[in-house]
């Protein structure tokens, strides 16, 4: 670490942020690389610490002996000051220095808000913030994660956005860099060369026109840079790379555990879910090797305890068979297992005997709504009966404390349907004193915890408007007004936050001069409380000449050219108008396992859409 940041490191509230160290970090020789690679999370250490996607590139581009990757995490407020004050650019966490000399400067976009923080990243770097900026063949900017699904909003920023999984592409466009460097190639001839690669979107090679309405018109590809980018996906995921140790942090993280994924994708078909669509279609990992990757993970971390990583974990076919492999040693050596998203129709009796050797916190569940009606319309297809059984079972089972997770302000829905997620709390409550097995002697505490609906590219609420901020408060206050049990404790989501997340999720190419002057005038961290200045962003859109609630409030005709139809996650537009049409008349569609509805993720030749053709 170079002496002038350790300097700073006594004045700020959590120095382990910014030190490196810790142990399975790792650490090359500067003669032996060709290439120097600085990952990027644009939140603090502690958030950026705990995603599993960092965790398998970092350690799959460290596996290449000419890439160096090291970690980069926005400083918090502190540390930016000191660092602004003593003129000392972003550094990474490995060897100290900082990454204006690094060949790639990659981030990972997770969440809408986190665009400010990425742009003031590189202002701290001194990198030229825009592409058009940065000349020579270094410091090339790349992005990844679910928001890259829609680039626009930031695409003036961002070099090369990667379009799916990336375990193959990045390396592919990594090996591409080098062999361009060596031929004395110059940035542009790079990046027209890695346009090519599938699963590579090049924004610059994009123009981008417009209708008199603010629409857009046309999305025209140039310099021979394909009309659709195809998202990358790693079909085989048994025979994907996972690592077999994690950098263990020496301060406390969000999700301080081993993480091993069981499967991608989802087959459920939740309207509004993004990741359920994108990440088409459901590929599941071997009994074997979860277990094995598990056993690695905790031998090399001294990690007590392990989450199962899944959009859906009771979705896992074979679920059962894989929690009695993994306690044949897990509770030998005293190590728990977590099961996150369960689902209430999964929650068998069988695997609440197996819950309960492994974990006795609260349980969660997300019917996301309270009326059946509205479950139908996003097609949750969860009964209110199954959610009562599965509580029962629940209560039986021990437990007193169970968390239900909502949606407000989803398409049709009227204050009937709010006070709904009241009225199925209750339920909850009543069931708990119906049922004569539940813990003796401890009341039932029931949390409603209620997000606001955000219409999301590639779902079939992508044409949907989002409820204006008067009209999702007046739905928060109604529900809170319908709560009359001292049982039930009510949460919910701010909408200023989800408006503006609305606003990035759907927008296009023009925000990138709104984002521009919100890094001027040093904007950063909008997910947090403590920096989210909802008003300086409406001053903004003004000064812009721009209208947010275009973006988030409008309802888009399914004709309209929308500003991401230039990427392609292998599900096709007239499946989801189709699904948006049925969700209208509150219809359900079979799960993936059930039926096969034609979504277009078939034409990966693999994973669930093939599962009845396997030998």
């Amino acid at each position: 670490m170079k002496s002038e940041i350790e300097r700073l490191l006594l004045k700020v509230q959590k120095p382990g942020r910014y030190t490196g160290g810790e142990l399975n970090e790792v650490i090359k020789d500067k003669k032996d690389i060709d290439v120097r690679f600085a990952f990027c999370f644009p939140d603090i250490y502690e958030v950026g610490m705990s995603h599993l996607g960092i965790k398998i590139l970092y350690s799959l581009f460290n596996e290449v002996p000419y890439i160096w990757c090291e970690r980069v995490f926005a400083p918090w407020t502190d540390m930016e000051e000191l660092m602004l004050k003593n003129d000392i650019p972003l550094f990474a966490l490995e060897s100290g220095d900082y990454i204006t000399d690094f060949d790639f400067i990659g981030f990972t976009l997770q969440y809408e808000l986190s665009y400010t923080t990425m742009l003031n990243m590189l202002k701290l770097a001194k990198i030229p913030l825009k592409s058009k900026d940065r000349h020579d063949l270094r410091q090339i900017v790349v992005a990844g994660g679910p928001c890259a699904c829609n680039p626009e909003p930031v695409a003036d920023f961002v070099d090369i956005f990667f379009i799916g999984e990336g375990e193959e592409v990045d390396l592919e466009v990594i090996e591409l860099y080098r062999e361009c460097r060596k031929e004395g190639l110059t940035r542009d001839e790079f990046l027209r060369k890695a346009s090519q690669i599938k699963g590579v979107y090049v924004p610059a090679l994009y123009d981008i026109n417009y209708n008199d309405d603010g629409t857009v018109r046309e999305i025209i590809p140039k310099h021979c840079a394909p009309e659709k980018i195809e998202k990358r996906i790693m079909m085989d995921l048994d025979n994907t790379y996972f690592p077999d140790k994690f950098i263990v942090p020496m301060i406390e993280i969000i999700h301080d555990r081993a993480v091993s994924e069981i499967f991608r994708g989802c087959i459920r078909g939740c309207r509004f879910c993004q990741a359920g669509f994108m990440n088409r279609p459901v590929r599941e990992k071997s009994i074997d090797t979860i277990n094995d990757q598990c056993r690695k993970i905790c031998d090399s971390t001294g990690y007590d305890e392990i989450s199962l990583s899944s959009l859906s974990s009771s979705d896992y076919t074979r679920i059962q068979p894989l929690l009695d492999k993994m306690l044949s040693w897990t509770e030998k050596e005293k190590v728990s297992i977590s099961l996150p998203s369960l689902r209430v129709d999964g929650f068998s009796d069988e695997l609440v005997s197996k819950i309960k050797t492994v974990r006795k916190s609260g349980l969660t569940f997300a019917p996301e709504a309270g009326s059946q009606r509205m479950r139908n319309v996003i097609n949750k297809n969860v009964f209110e009966d199954e959610l009562l059984q599965t509580c029962t079972k629940a209560f039986s089972g021990g437990w007193n404390k169970v968390k239900l997770y909502f949606m407000i302000g989803l398409p049709t829905e009227t204050y009937d349907d709010v006070a709904a997620i009241a009225e199925l709390g209750q339920k909850v409550v009543n069931a708990y004193y119906s049922c004569p097995d539940k813990p003796k002697g401890q009341p039932v505490t029931v949390t409603l915890s209620t997000a606001s609906f955000v219409p999301k590219p590639f779902t079939p609420f992508q044409w949907e408007p989002q409820d204006t901020r008067d009209e999702l408060m007046k739905k928060q206050y109604h529900l809170k007004d319908s709560v009359t049990s001292r049982k039930i404790n009510y949460n919910y989501h701010d909408s200023k936050t989800s408006f503006l997340e609305a606003v990035f999720a759907r927008g296009d190419r023009k925000l990138c001069k709104v984002m521009e002057k919100a890094c001027k005038y040093g904007m950063r961290f909008d997910s947090w409380e403590e920096c989210f200045d909802f008003d300086k962003w409406m001053s903004l859109f003004e000064e812009c000449g721009i209208d947010p609630a275009f973006y988030a409030n409008r309802r888009r005709s399914f004709d309209e050219v929308l500003p991401w139809d230039h990427i392609d996650y292998g599900v096709n537009k007239k499946f989801l108008i189709e699904e948006c049409k049925r969700a209208y008349k509150a219809e359900t569609t079979p799960n993936c396992r059930e039926k096969c509805s034609g979504c277009g993720a078939a034409k990966y030749k693999g994973g669930v859409c093939y599962e009845k053709h396997k030998s």
